[in-house]
């Protein structure tokens, strides 16, 4: 019986749509229309799922081409290798580099051109990075590198001097997750409250029940979202993956969402101020920025493995302090 064949893609793959039309995704486009890509793009946000649309997109209009012998959607497309993190360290080791840079080393299958797409690129232990240091010096010929990554300053600078940068911003909302929209309404509300006064034991009472609902209701978000992510992973991956890289992966998606959603705390703190900052209200003024400053700090406590519970927490609760009226 003769093998299947692959399905036939009459365009690429669209862009995510919180960036159609953005000054990066326009440049991008130019250069792919021109033939003048760089070989080595690091792609960086606060959103690992967004910065794998578009490693995707870009590796879909690279290797889909008319002198291309076939057309292959780009996550299963043979001439294009993905690297991820892995084990329970989720780390990128120095022979998954290696691995990784024999296979672009290789001659393309059915493309003109090869692809290498490295997923959060700043988990590289260091002699990881140094290998891969020297295939940026060396690019093996019609390659294209992609680093994605949340934390770019966390890549060694002679990788970061060889590569050509672009940021995507934030999806503009996690419409998807059923119950977060009333989640960020709840925050808010919650902040007005304060603002209202805390002066009797019970007002102080509910201001901390609150803390401890929006805690809870957070968690069971974040695991139905993180759930669902993983559940649609799944379905594209073609490759059996052992347990080790079943976790690594489930993790960067959860850490993917958990960044988006402190992101949107912080765009929900800042609309919750505006209209007093609107009115001159020093004290919101002030009360914003360090309420900002630390759900920062809260978050950059998740990258030592406190948990996203005692996180949002920390950030609460010195919330309300901070803009209670007594």
């Amino acid at each position: 019986m003769p093998a299947a064949l692959p399905p036939v893609r009459s365009s690429p793959a669209p862009w995510p749509e919180a960036l159609a039309g953005t000054p990066a995704v326009a440049v991008i486009e130019t250069a792919l229309a021109r033939g003048r890509l760089s070989h080595s793009l690091l792609l960086t946000g606060s959103d690992l799922s967004l910065l794998e649309q578009v490693a995707l997109g870009i590796a879909d209009r690279l290797l889909n081409v008319p002198e291309s012998s076939a057309p292959f959607p780009p996550a299963q497309h043979p001439d294009c290798h993905e690297l991820r993190p892995a084990g329970k360290m989720r780390q990128i080791s120095a022979d998954a580099t290696r691995t990784l840079i024999g296979k672009v080393q290789v001659s393309a299958t059915v493309s003109p051109r090869k692809v290498a797409i490295l997923h959060e690129a700043d988990r590289m232990n260091v002699y990881a990075a140094n290998i891969f240091l020297k295939t940026l010096e060396e690019p093996p010929a019609n390659t294209t590198l992609l680093l994605l990554t949340t934390k770019p300053y966390s890549l060694l600078p002679t990788i970061r001097s060889r590569v050509l940068q672009f940021r995507f911003p934030l999806a503009a909302q996690m419409a998807g997750i059923d119950g977060w929209a009333a989640w960020i309404t709840d925050y808010q509300a919650w902040l007005s409250q304060l603002e209202m006064g805390v002066a009797d034991r019970k007002a102080v009472a509910e201001s901390v029940f609150g803390v401890y609902g929006l805690v809870a209701r957070f968690s069971a978000l974040l695991d139905f979202a993180t759930a669902e992510a993983w559940k649609r992973e799944k379905e594209r991956v073609t490759v059996e993956l052992d347990e080790d890289e079943e976790a690594a992966r489930e993790t960067g998606i959860a850490n993917g969402i958990r960044a988006r959603m402190f992101a949107e705390i912080a765009g929900a703190t800042r609309s919750f101020a505006l209209p007093r900052l609107c009115e001159g209200d020093e004290t919101s003024r002030r009360n914003l920025a360090a309420a900002i400053a630390r759900l920062e700090q809260s978050a950059g406590l998740l990258r030592v493995n406190l948990n996203e519970s005692a996180a949002l927490e920390h950030f609460l609760l010195f919330s309300l302090r901070l803009w209670s009226r007594r």
